[in-house]
């Protein structure tokens, strides 16, 4: 990457901005520490109970809503009004899901100076022979001079035991998680199969749900940090929709994207395409298909990174 690059990844979006400066200023800049503090300040609305935690239902409908960092960290500190690296128990923890954890550690690195971005696309360590959707954080490693996938929602005893992870989560192996636009060529190539790709526990899967983060993780790359359920233009594709209900036209520009997404960029070739292409760039206005509150429409406090 040139320093532009650099400089792009380390300046916080509408998304990650944490609200002010000085939010992080008493923790190292250490990624692994940033991601243990993260951890210590959210819990998974799906995993309470590895927690022996029961979340009660309003927590479990509402917090995963909230969209932006400053947001999620005022959550945090009215549940427990205390500095960020204080131990907590898990009823004064955010009740998100793991984009929420992406987010916030993308937010602490940046606030750092370390280049960071949300990374969209499916984990094998959850569930066998399945691709499970799933969003972590990916970092530049200076020492490495290349970029490094860190899973903070897994940076602690009971989620590493509960899904018998056998690696390092602050250095995921880049086949233990697919990004959506590998994901996409493996099932264009017939590699992989659609079906074994989405949310399994709840059946949503195949060539739409592709599709969705696959478009979804291009606008992340150019730090437009949605909810994972949003949707406008092609990250929106009917549920269940096929691969030739697709124009070819439609499935050239998702191929280019897959492209894109499978190398981390260029910068410069993610921006065009959201640029020169409406059905990819993100508007004021998308649909939220929310998990438990139903389809809302939503307008974005601000568009970011779209020319």
């Amino acid at each position: 990457m040139d320093e532009n690059e650099f400089d792009f990844y380390r300046a916080q979006s509408v998304a990650s901005d944490p609200g002010g400066t000085g939010v992080f200023a008493g923790l190292p800049a250490d990624p692994q520490v940033l991601a243990e503090t993260v951890r210590n300040l959210l819990i998974h609305r799906e995993e309470a109970h590895l927690f022996a935690y029961e979340l009660p239902r309003d927590r479990k409908d509402a917090e995963a809503e909230t969209r932006y960092a400053a947001d999620i960290l005022a959550v945090a500190r009215g549940l427990c009004d205390a500095p960020l690296d204080r131990p907590r128990r898990p009823e004064e923890r955010f009740a998100g899901i793991c984009r929420d954890f992406a987010l916030l550690l993308c937010s602490a690195l940046r606030e750092k100076g370390i280049p960071a971005r949300v990374r969209g696309g499916y984990a094998t360590y959850f569930a066998p022979d399945f691709h499970d959707d799933h969003w972590i954080t990916e970092y530049w490693d200076a020492d490495r001079e290349s970029w490094r996938l860190v899973d903070p929602q897994l940076a602690a005893p009971e989620p590493m035991s509960a899904h018998g992870i056998d690696f390092d989560p602050f250095d995921v192996p880049r086949d233990r998680f697919v990004t959506a636009g590998l994901a996409w060529q493996d099932c264009r190539s017939g590699a992989a199969d659609p079906d074994t790709y989405g949310v399994g526990d709840i059946g949503l899967k195949g060539w739409w749900f592709v599709q969705h983060n696959l478009v979804l993780d291009l606008a992340m790359l150019d730090s437009t940090e949605l909810l994972v359920w949003d949707g406008w233009g092609l990250a929106d594709p009917p549920v269940g929709q096929p691969f030739d209900a697709l124009s070819a036209d439609e499935v050239g520009l998702l191929d280019t994207v897959a492209e894109v997404s499978a190398a981390g960029g260029p910068l410069g070739e993610v921006r065009r395409l959201m640029r020169e292409h409406e059905s990819l760039r993100v508007p004021d206005v998308v649909r939220s298909h929310t998990t438990y509150l139903g389809e809302r429409t939503v307008r974005l406090r601000q568009v970011v990174g779209s020319g």
